[in-house]
């Protein structure tokens, strides 16, 4: 699999921000098929980090359902994979450059 192929997007939340000052951690989504080894030589490729743990987590599907003046709409969001990425002490990764 490609690096360009195994990261889809970086998670900008409130708590990943917070991980990425305190542990230096940033979370990343990816490709339901990545592996930890891929996904690890994905980052390193893209921004080039040392990359000292990787984490992986599949969030669950969610139901969602609206009240329009049609009636009830109801739909899923689907399911994908989160990676939380340790880098080494005294690098980080910029973000925000591309937005």
């Amino acid at each position: 699999m490609k690096p360009s192929d195994v990261l889809i997007k970086p998670i900008l939340t409130e708590k990943a921000n917070a991980q990425q000052e305190k542990l230096r951690r940033y979370a990343f989504r990816v490709n339901r098929k990545a592996n930890k080894l891929e996904i690890k030589k994905a980052v390193e490729a893209f921004y080039g980090v040392t990359i000292i743990d990787v984490n992986t987590i599949v969030v669950p599907a969610k139901h969602k359902s609206r009240f329009t003046k049609a009636g009830t709409v109801e739909g899923r969001k689907p399911a994908y994979k989160k990676a939380l990425v340790t880098i080494a002490e005294g690098e980080t990764i910029d973000l925000y450059s591309n937005i």
